[in-house]
């Protein structure tokens, strides 16, 4: 396994994620062969969704106001980009917990370059408003409630927008369901507000194979969780307790933030299902189904209205 698949590896299993279970098996089969060195086969799957970032067309961060000041601003090596005092932050592809510099160029948004947008929206005066143009299938748990705090705390000082320009679900949706208004397209999706943590045994492929691991351990919980042996049953129920209350606590700040359109229990019985646009609607995670571009102008023009 080279260094960069085993950075990947670690990322991706026995890890919490906030990532909607399509995109992760998606996952999987692309890199789950190249990680272990085996063909890799999913039980039950079948329901993958390949979601990259400007691939084939796809709709990207910079769709919304002026596309190319955008880039232009990016280039320029500004943290920020603001036009007719509304300040447009991209929340694209993976999410990740480091990585101030990580942005939409290269189809994964850090918390950590989120976090810095915010804090400088949240300061400037130039920004009479936000939007976060949105289209992600999640990502990592560590960062993202916090930065969903962060744009609950914006919201309160700073009239914000989520402009989904497709997709909305797991940790996208967390950080989402803080602005004070959420408009998604006809045909996009919102919601899948649950924890997956995966975990591969190779042990039964290695012997098959005639292989044999010898894991020398000081202290009996060193180690737990290797994919050299199978998963121990306290370490399952350890993992599931944790996912249950990672996922308990996605549903309070989606509750917290939807205040009066939704709430926790009616979140949690979702069951992390990942809804249509309409379906969002009448579950209230979303507050409307519009053209993004059109929302895009609405906004300005009220933020800037008198």
């Amino acid at each position: 396994m080279s260094i960069a698949m085993g950075h990947i590896a670690q990322r991706l299993f026995n890890t919490p994620l906030a990532y909607d279970e399509r995109k992760a098996e998606d996952f999987v089969l692309g890199l789950g062969g190249r990680i272990s060195g085996s063909d890799v086969v999913i039980v039950n799957g079948g329901n993958a969704v390949h979601h990259t970032a400007f691939e084939n067309g796809r709709p990207s961060a910079g769709r919304l106001g002026d596309s190319f000041a955008q880039r232009e601003s990016i280039w320029a090596g500004a943290k920020l980009f603001v036009q007719n005092g509304v300040a447009v932050i991209p929340i694209e592809g993976t999410l990740v917990h480091k990585g101030t510099f990580i942005g939409q160029s290269s189809g994964v948004t850090s918390y950590e370059g989120l976090q810095t947008q915010i804090a400088l929206a949240t300061r400037d005066d130039r920004v009479k408003g936000v939007v976060f143009e949105v289209d992600s299938f999640g990502g990592e748990v560590a960062g993202c409630f916090e930065t969903a705090r962060m744009i609950a705390a914006l919201s309160k000082v700073k009239p914000t927008i989520g402009i989904l320009t497709d997709f909305a679900f797991s940790a996208a949706f967390a950080q989402v369901s803080q602005c004070r208004e959420v408009v998604a397209p006809e045909f996009g999706g919102a919601g899948s507000v649950g924890v997956i943590m995966l975990h591969a045994d190779y042990s039964g492929y290695l012997e098959k194979e005639g292989v044999a691991v010898t894991i020398i351990r000081s202290g009996t919980k060193k180690a737990n969780g290797n994919p050299y042996e199978p998963l121990p049953q306290d370490v399952q129920d350890k993992w599931q307790a944790e996912a249950d209350l990672m996922r308990d606590r996605f549903a309070e700040i989606v509750g917290q933030g939807r205040r009066g359109r939704t709430t926790k229990a009616k979140v949690l019985a979702t069951e992390a299902e990942a809804f249509t646009a309409r379906e969002a609607l009448e579950r209230g995670l979303i507050d409307a189904i519009g053209d993004p571009t059109q929302a895009f102008d609405a906004f300005v023009k009220a933020i800037n209205k008198g």
